[in-house]
């Protein structure tokens, strides 16, 4: 693995999800479905480095020959998956948060997630509604966030603009430039 330096190229989107998915798990195919499309169209992955939806992530992408970065928290002592190829170990919750979104340079997809996954949406949401960092994809795949997105278009319409949903990994795609066409 690399080192834990915190710069970061263009070409990395971020993908927050859960811990929680194993493998054979639909939700874990899912995320394996989106590190490929992801590895397909020229970028990097980056995730929280563990097991879950990050691994599957991970591994989609590797499977593609693609890169993966993960980041990691002192706080817990796991280990990253085996399909990470730069760890970055942070010391709080709080610097963990601000790595992964200093990463998604090229954007952010969502999976099903609990309160970690749902402070990293709300988190590059906030930031980008607000115009304290640059606009980029946030794409969240499946219906799982629906009731969040419908409560905050219906409560403050401007923000609905700033997060949109996909049913497939395929779709996801559609988001992104393919960096492989030029």
């Amino acid at each position: 693995m690399d080192s834990d330096v915190k710069v970061f190229e263009d070409n990395v989107i971020a993908v927050f999800g859960s811990n929680d998915a194993v493998d054979g798990q639909d939700e874990f195919q899912r995320a394996h479905e989106v590190g490929k499309t992801i590895a397909r169209l020229g970028y990097q992955v980056a995730n929280g480095g563990y097991g879950g939806t990050m691994e599957a992530s991970s591994r989609g992408a590797k499977s593609l020959g693609g890169r993966t970065i993960g980041v990691t928290c002192s706080i817990w002592k796991s280990s990253p998956n085996p399909y990470i190829d730069r760890e970055i170990k942070t010391a709080t919750l709080n610097e963990r948060l601000e790595t992964l979104i200093q990463a998604g340079r090229s954007g952010y997809v969502v999976l099903n997630g609990a309160t970690g996954t749902l402070l990293e949406l709300a988190c590059v949401w906030e930031l980008m509604a607000k115009k304290l960092m640059p606009r980029r994809p946030i794409v969240c795949l499946g219906d799982f966030w629906d009731p969040l997105l419908e409560l905050m278009a219906r409560e403050r319409p401007s923000s609905a603009e700033y997060v949109c949903c996909v049913e497939t990994p395929r779709e996801v795609a559609k988001h992104f430039t393919s960096l492989m066409a030029g």
